[in-house]
């Protein structure tokens, strides 16, 4: 089966549909249409985001006992270099197997058993579609000043984020030439706007929590790992796809985070109002619009890799099929749920902390072990269970050194556990780091056995 295009017309939705677009099922070979700006652009919007900058928080701390401006800046920076290194090597693998994220996780798993970290993906992806949904019109009656009206923005993100996966690599190619520039600059204002009026530093001189601030900026950037493949698979070369994604995504988060920290410091530190300084300055509601209406790029990439998923379980169901039905779902559950609880967010965390320890392994069998020789990626790809000890082995290092809070019963398991072996945290545990290092060694570990079998 070859790229599907449509019949030449006038409209500029139908030039973006007349691009090569993604294969309709999971067998047909993908078209390399994206350079190294197409997937600058395309990380570098997915890096802006309205959770990025509600997220500095997690970053400065709590009242009185909150990081230094550098501190935190620091904490920024180097959290997401590393996670985006981790982004970028996913995404190579993406280029070079030309596989979807999940169906790459054949060759390291198996096809059966690879359904086991494609159905946590779905889970995540739908959770978090439900969630930007959710932003996107809360900042829209922020930008109008209202309470009301929120259906009529829940229906107008979900049915802009539909569109967009019925046509991923036209969206895509949208984004480079127009929605980049207008981030851009609307970055750009804020940045002088809000910079120039100045923000208190009321943990000046502080560097206590440092890795913990940095840890979290790691699993935000390491959140994208199980989606990169979905876009990479379409790079020219594997080299535009690391250094396309590792750029733009480095470059567009640290700016996202820093705005978001200034805008946190100017509001004393309260998340709620963080928005505030935006709209506080001259014209910032146009310029939040710009921001609101950018967040569908969010939201798409999550629907289209959960369509991407699920191709993994059903490789010949149409991928538009899916698309449309995962977009309706998830317009549908945010226009019946308003606000997620904190129960069900720390549930996506914990499928989160699943994909750091797992991509660790990925990427240690696919460079070092049996992805040298080439991986097996079809439907008949046998079961590789011994791969399945070494992710386990990384999960229960993460959970160990910071339980996530999903239930009491949960976290207290693995509180008496630490108990047990008289293990108290210290601030250099990172989780996300600690996690990725033991399965990363299992992983190498398995390869030598299997070499000396």
């Amino acid at each position: 089966m070859t790229a599907v295009s449509s019949s030449p017309a006038s409209s500029s939705a139908t030039a973006v549909a007349e691009r090569p677009e993604a294969p309709l099922v999971l067998d047909t070979e993908p078209p390399r249409t994206l350079d190294f700006r197409a997937q600058f652009a395309l990380w570098a919007n997915l890096g802006v985001s309205l959770i990025g900058f509600s997220s500095a928080a997690t970053v400065l701390g709590t009242a009185g006992a909150e990081l230094s401006f550098v501190a935190a800046v620091t904490a920024i920076v180097v959290g997401t270099v590393i996670g985006t290194a981790m982004l970028g090597v996913a995404a190579l693998i993406g280029a070079r197997t030309g596989a979807p994220a999940m169906a790459v996780l054949r060759g390291l798993f198996g096809t059966r058993l690879s359904y086991l970290p494609t159905v946590l993906n779905i889970a995540q992806c739908i959770g978090w579609g439900l969630f930007e949904l959710i932003v996107i019109a809360g900042g829209a009656q922020n930008v109008v000043g209202t309470q009301g009206w929120r259906w009529l923005f829940v229906l107008l993100a979900g049915g802009l984020t539909t569109v967009l996966t019925i046509w991923p690599l036209g969206a895509i190619a949208v984004l480079r030439k127009y929605v980049a520039v207008a981030v851009g600059v609307a970055m750009v204002y804020f940045t002088v706007q809000l910079g120039r009026q100045g923000f208190p530093d009321p943990g000046a001189g502080n560097w206590d929590g440092f890795l913990t601030a940095t840890d979290a900026v790691i699993a935000v950037s390491i959140s994208f790992v199980p989606l990169a493949a979905d876009y990479t698979r379409h790079s020219r070369t594997p080299g535009t796809s690391f250094w396309g994604t590792f750029s733009g995504y480095t470059v567009a988060q640290v700016w996202c985070y820093v705005l978001g920290l200034i805008a946190l410091l100017q509001q004393h530190g309260d998340s709620t109002k963080i928005f505030d300084s935006f709209t506080g300055v001259t014209a910032g509601w146009l310029f939040l619009l710009v921001l609101v209406v950018r967040e569908t790029d969010q939201s798409f990439a999550n629907v289209y890799s959960t369509a991407m998923s699920v191709q993994n379980l059903f490789p010949r169901v149409d991928r538009r099929v899916l698309t449309v039905g995962i977009g309706t779902l998830v317009t549908g559950l945010a226009l019946w749920i308003h606000e997620l609880s904190a129960g069900y967010t720390n549930f996506l965390y914990l499928i989160g902390a699943v994909f750091v320890p797992l991509f660790a392994v990925l990427a240690v069998d696919y460079f070092f072990g049996a992805g040298r020789t080439g991986w097996n990626l079809e439907q008949d790809a046998p079961a590789r269970w011994l791969m399945l000890l070494p992710w386990a082995i990384g999960f229960a290092t993460y959970q160990f050194i910071a339980p996530t809070a999903v239930a009491g019963w949960w976290t207290g398991f693995w509180q008496d556990l630490q108990s047990a072996v008289g293990f108290v945290p210290q601030a250099w545990t990172s989780a996300s780091l600690f996690a990725f290092l033991t399965a990363a060694l299992a992983t190498w570990a398995t390869t030598l056995v299997r070499r000396s079998a």
